[in-house]
């Protein structure tokens, strides 16, 4: 499926900014932090993952060999596995890119039941579902297809942010 690529700052809170960052530089001086034991980069990663999974799987998707991996240096994560529909496939993706410090999601997972694959917009401030959906359908009244097309990523139509980017399916 591909590569998309995110605002690192925008949504979900899973896990701070510094638990997802490449591990700081080795110092000689000693420091009240030195007697706690510092997780490796790769125990970070790992703890980034497990959220970023146990996150993906509230939102009720079809995911049934789901495999996350992130990378902390490049705030890149990664899915593998199977997905029922190219829906779940890309509403997995966007439920990791929609947390905060990803900037990336490749998205690996196959797909049993392939449909075509949906176009992705990122919400600017000030836009409206209403809004998008003009934009892509030159229809005000089609926002509750794009709407159903990001549930459950979305509980109400006015609930958006900016920098959050929307599944936008074909016509």
């Amino acid at each position: 499926m591909g590569i998309l690529n995110f605002i690192k700052g925008a949504g979900e809170k899973l896990f701070g900014g510094s638990e997802a960052q490449a591990a700081p530089p080795a110092s000689d001086a000693p420091t009240a932090a030195a007697s706690a034991p510092v997780p490796s980069q790769e125990e970070r990663n790992a703890k980034a993952a497990t959220a970023i999974a146990a996150f993906i799987q509230t939102q009720g998707l079809n995911l049934p060999s789901l495999q996350v991996t992130f990378d902390g240096a490049t705030s890149t994560v990664i899915l593998e596995g199977v997905a029922e529909t190219q829906g779940d496939a890309e509403k997995a993706a966007l439920s990791a890119g929609n947390i905060a410090n990803v900037t990336a999601v490749e998205n690996r997972l196959s797909v049993n039941r392939p449909e075509p694959e949906a176009q992705y917009h990122d919400v600017a401030k000030g836009e409206t579902l209403s809004a998008i959906a003009k934009k892509y359908y030159g229809n005000a009244n089609e926002y509750p297809r794009i709407f159903e097309a990001n549930r459950p990523l979305l509980s109400h139509p006015d609930k958006i942010y900016p920098g959050q980017k929307l599944r936008i399916p074909a016509q």
